[in-house]
Formats: structure tokens, sequence, C-alpha cells
């Protein structure tokens, strides 16, 4: 029987996507592994999942979905493209906007919206395209570290904190306010003084007003439905209207990422159970530098959102992981799904080395300025 054009897609997508694959692999693997494998403990899987963090992801997806198809994002970035005059000033304006919009939108969002924009530049002006990419993805990853609703493992940890929005946000403000403020020191030494030659005009984008002002309206009930507690049922009715006004938003959205953190949860808990595993975490104050370090260190191996859902199992103090685990993001390409997302758009040669040519020494610079800001000498300031 031949598989429908969708079906065939879908199994597509699922081939291609290697961290879906291994998450999946790695689900039985961990099961023999874990302490008393059985049925019951098969059964018991979903109470490994946080399911409110689940669908606070999906409904900012679906919510970032929407923003993306009114095209007024779009517009907003054409708007300061179109009023800047030399390399550096763009530069700075995209690292600017890529950090201010994933505070809202998430990361991965923002890159979607910001990162095509900055590829069709590539056809109206001579400039460093995959270095404007590579400042835009670690933009991301220092604006989203402001927000709990900015990236994956910020939702996840105000979900487990307990703690309000502006509370978690006040708490992550001097780190993400460094860690830009670092980024747009370097900008300088990263591009050229001298006027940008624009070749020809740039094209405008279809806008649907409607959508956009409906989506604007959402995201604030939408974010207090969260905050009050009802994460599921404000998830459920807002994809059932999109469906009756905006099916296409839908369409669009990622599905199968969401399937991914369904396995990350199930998998890491799983491996949070292993006593070796358990031992190994509980013992992260041993190490120089503490959570912090293992956080990021751990981030380096596995990804920061995996990192922040393992070692929230042996912490209460879920700032410092929140800091760690955003600092995690820079690095190599793995620290965090942005950097991936960033990567595979741009699609340059080379790209991939010039990178963690950047990164890397971010991620140090990083590093140094956490630990600085919490036990050292400034930690008067955060």
């Amino acid at each position: 029987m031949t598989p429908t054009p969708t079906v065939a897609r879908l199994w597509q997508r699922i081939r291609a996507d290697w961290l879906l694959l291994a998450l999946a692999g790695a689900l039985p693997v961990l099961l023999l592994a874990a302490p008393g494998p059985d049925m019951n403990q098969l059964a018991g899987l979903h109470r490994l999942v946080h399911w409110d963090t689940i669908g606070a992801l999906a409904g900012l997806m679906v919510l970032s979905r929407a923003l993306e198809d009114s095209g007024y994002l779009f517009r907003a970035g054409r708007w300061l493209l179109a009023r800047v005059h030399g390399e550096r000033t763009l530069a700075a304006v995209l690292v600017l906007f890529s950090a201010g919009l994933s505070a809202l939108v998430t990361n991965d969002v923002t890159l979607f919206i910001v990162v095509p924009l900055t590829l069709g530049l590539s056809s109206v002006a001579h400039l460093p395209i995959g270095r404007l990419v590579i400042f835009e993805a670690l933009a991301v990853n220092a604006g989203s570290a402001l927000s709990p609703i900015g990236n994956p493992q910020n939702l996840f940890l105000w979900q487990q904190a307990g703690v309000s929005f502006l509370e978690f946000t006040v708490a992550m403000a001097p780190l993400s306010t460094a860690l830009l403020l670092m980024l747009l020191a370097v900008i300088p030494f990263a591009f050229s003084g001298g006027p940008i030659t624009f070749v020809e005009r740039m094209p405008a984008a279809a806008e649907r007003r409607r959508l956009f002002l409906l989506t604007l309206a959402l995201y604030p009930l939408f974010l207090a439905s969260v905050e009050l507690g009802f994460t599921v049922p404000a998830t459920f009715a807002l994809i059932v209207l999109y469906a009756l006004v905006a099916r296409g938003v839908l369409a669009g959205v990622d599905w199968l990422l969401l399937v991914v953190f369904v396995l990350m949860f199930a998998d890491l808990g799983l491996l949070a159970g292993i006593p070796a595993v358990a031992e190994l975490a509980v013992r992260h104050e041993l190490a120089p530098g503490g959570l912090l370090t293992t956080g990021i260190l751990l981030s380096q191996a596995i990804s920061n959102v995996p990192a922040a859902i393992f070692l929230a199992g042996f912490t209460d103090d879920w700032r410092t992981l929140a800091w760690a685990v955003s600092v995690g993001g820079f690095g190599f390409a793995l620290g965090s799904m942005a950097n991936l997302i960033a990567l595979r758009l741009a699609r340059e040669p080379g790209l991939w080395r010039a990178f963690h040519a950047w990164a890397l020494p971010a991620l140090a610079a990083g590093w140094l300025i956490a630990w600085l800001m919490l036990a050292g000498p400034l930690a008067g300031l955060a």
C-alpha cells in the first residue's frame, strides 16, 4: 500500500530529525537500565513528562507562528534595515532585534524570522551574511535568557520554580543584559565600519492585519492563563480558535518538536533514576564553580534544554541553574537547539567552523561573567 503524500512527508521529516530518533532509540535502553523495569514502569512514563511545560510550549509555538504568518514582524525588520547606513550599525540592529524578539516569541521562532530575512539581504546588498547569522544565534541565546517564555529551558524552570513572570525576569535580567552587552562590545571587531552597498530594493511581504491584531491580543491572555495554572485548557482553546479562523497557522507549527520534548522528559527522568547517574548529579557542588559549572558543561554535551531538565531534579537553586544553562547555550553548536537551527537555515559552507570561532570565546566570557555576578566580586550587582 502506497503511503499518502502527507504520511510520506511526515515520515521523511521524522527520518531527518536525528534528535527525535536518538531520543526514541534511547527510551527502550533506559527502560532496561532503570531499576526494576516492568509494565508498571512503562505505564507510568507519562508521570515523568511535565505536561504544563509541554502545553505552554505548544501554545507559544502557535502564537509565534501566527505572528510570523501575519507578516508584521518581517515588516518591522524591513523598517529597521531600511534605516541603517553601515555594516556595524546593521549588525548591532540585528543583534538587538534578535535579542529583544527572542524574549517575546522564543529563541527558535526568532531565528525562523530573522535568519531568512538576513539571507534575503544577500541578493540586495554585499554583506557578511554568515557572520550576521552567527551573531543572531548568539543574540537569541542572550536575549531569550531574560524571559520565562524566551526559550524552552526557561519555560520549564519557570514552571518548576513556581515564581511569577516578573520575579523570574528580574532574576535573569543581570545575566541577559551582561551577555547582550558583551556581544555588542565585540561587534566593532567583527564587522566593517564602512557603508552598506544595496544593489536593489527589498521586496515587500504579504501582511494579514486581522491575524496580527488577534494574536497580539491573545498573547497576554495566554500568558495570564499559564501563570494562573490553566495552561492545558488555555492551549486547547487556542488551538481550537486558530483551527476555526486561521487553520494554516496550525499547519505551519513544528508539532514534532513537542514529541522531542516529551521524549526528552521521559528519557532524562529514567536517566536520573539510575543510581550511579543520580550519585554523580548529587555531587555537582564538588565541581569548581558548583552548579554553574556543571550546568554549563552538561549543556555542551547534551544541549541546554536536556541539561536543565536533568539537573532540576537535583537542586532547588533554580536561578543558578537557569543562569548556567543560559550561558551553556554558547560554545559548541549542540549547546542550544537555536544554534543548530541557525546553522541549518543558513547552509553556508564553512559556517560551522566560523560559528565555533566566535561561540567558544563567548562561552568562556559568559562563564566568567556569570561566576563574577553570582559568587565573585560583582555578586552584589545580581
